[in-house]
């Protein structure tokens, strides 16, 4: 169970043949000489620098820099990690395909990311996907393949849903448009009422095993999606308090986020005894 939520989701293959420019997303060109991801950001380093001779008893400093193009923040998982989980669960595994935080507005060089990471993902036998992509005006990017949406953030959800419909999708992953799925929960109830079985509404966004009957209930869906993750204490003895490895609003450095198992056994058996 991932922690996004606002994503549409299909196991469809997916077209992964290149496209032109299109209007209205940010075109990012660089020189042929770069190698660097454009989604990664660099960081120069510079060597000592090198002298060189501009005749008797000068110099001229030219420091040899070079750029380092650390991995962005991803939100998906790495092929060597779906390959592990693969091989630990029986369950169908959707791997989230999301070159970056933010926004759902991609450049090119980010959707040619997306294209490589859904090549790696069936590759490696993810058993669907999970994606979004809308058009700078908030509608869905019917040009981006098909229709990669990030349904929360879409400007006419029940329009978005018969998009979606028509292009196949069998899933729509969506907090009802608000903060959480509960706050959102009579968007759900109209969209899962809406697609009358032709897509299935999947609440998700802030479920926990003290909301999830009143969700459940309150929406007619048959599927819920969250997290169900705790904090572990790191196992790290030694601890240096005054260097964090990220921002200065990421997670604790020596804190980490698992899924927990017995909340896991919890919200189960809150959902089979409602659905």
């Amino acid at each position: 169970m991932s922690g996004g939520r606002c994503e549409a989701s299909t196991s469809r293959p997916v077209p992964l043949s290149g496209a032109p420019p299109r209007r209205g997303r940010p075109h990012l060109v660089t020189p042929p000489s770069t190698t660097a991801p454009a989604t990664a950001p660099l960081q120069a380093s510079s060597h000592r620098p090198t002298a060189a001779g501009t005749g008797a008893g000068g110099c001229c400093w030219r420091p040899r820099s070079r750029a380092r193009a650390p991995p962005p923040p991803r939100t998906g998982p790495s092929s060597r990690l779906l390959q592990v989980v693969k091989q630990c669960v029986r369950v169908p595994v959707f791997v989230m395909i999301r070159p970056r935080g933010g926004d759902f507005l991609y450049s090119d060089r980010e959707v040619e990311v997306m294209k490589a990471d859904i090549r790696l993902a069936k590759l490696h036998g993810a058993d669907g996907l999970v994606f979004g992509a809308l058009t700078e005006d908030g509608r869905i990017d019917t040009e981006l393949c098909t229709a990669l949406l990030a349904f929360d953030m879409v400007h006419d959800p029940q329009v978005a849903l018969e998009t979606l419909i028509s292009l196949g999708f069998e899933r729509v992953l969506t907090s009802g448009c608000d903060s959480s799925a509960l706050e959102g929960l009579s968007l759900i109830k109209k969209l899962a009422e809406q697609a009358k079985g032709r897509i299935v509404v999947v609440p998700g966004g802030g479920i926990t095993e003290r909301n999830l009957q009143r969700i459940l209930e309150g929406s007619t869906v048959s599927e819920f999606h969250c997290s169900a993750r705790s904090a572990r204490d790191s196992g790290m003895k030694f601890r240096n308090p005054n260097v964090a490895m990220g921002a200065s609003f990421s997670a604790p450095e020596y804190s980490i986020k698992v899924a927990d198992v017995a909340k896991v056994r919890t919200l189960n058996a809150i959902a089979k005894n409602i659905l």
